[in-house]
């Protein structure tokens, strides 16, 4: 079985993060814009899950005080299913209570089914709508708020 290992995502990294972005989202970031987080944003935190070796996922939060707010999160698609979205999704929370946070929040699709059942099995529950939050579409997000343990 092949070790997951999540770590601080590196600028080597950007190529990679930005080529599943690109396949994982209607209108995906640019990769100026992750290499604008990585260079000038201070509340930025990114992270990425390697396997074998090789980035196969990202996530990225801004740490503002004690809360997170997740701006990003995906898996390359042939490792999606396989339970490597939890694994990322809960080191990066367990890393980020260790550094003190206490909260995160993230916006969803109303359509995305999936992602809301893997935020809702980490104690994200529903605490409102952004409407017509997606340009691509005008689709609403459900806004998600979770307490990270102690």
């Amino acid at each position: 079985m092949i070790k997951g290992v999540v770590r601080a995502l590196r600028w080597e990294d950007l190529e990679t993060i930005w080529q599943i972005e690109q396949i994982s989202f209607a209108k995906p970031w640019s990769l100026a814009s992750f290499q604008t987080e990585l260079k000038d944003n201070e509340y930025a935190r990114y992270f990425c899950l390697e396997l074998g070796g090789r980035v196969v996922g990202y996530m990225g939060l801004w740490f503002i005080l004690d809360e997170g707010h997740i701006t990003n999160i995906a898996i390359e698609p042939k490792y999606q299913g396989l339970g490597w979205g939890s694994y990322l999704l809960r080191s990066v929370m367990a890393e980020m209570r260790r550094q003190g946070m206490e909260r995160m929040t993230l916006e969803v699709r109303i359509s995305n089914g999936p992602a809301q059942a893997l935020y809702q099995r980490f104690g994200f529950t529903v605490a409102g709508v952004r409407r017509k939050y997606y340009e691509d579409n005008g689709e609403d997000a459900l806004i998600m708020w979770a307490e990270l343990p102690a």
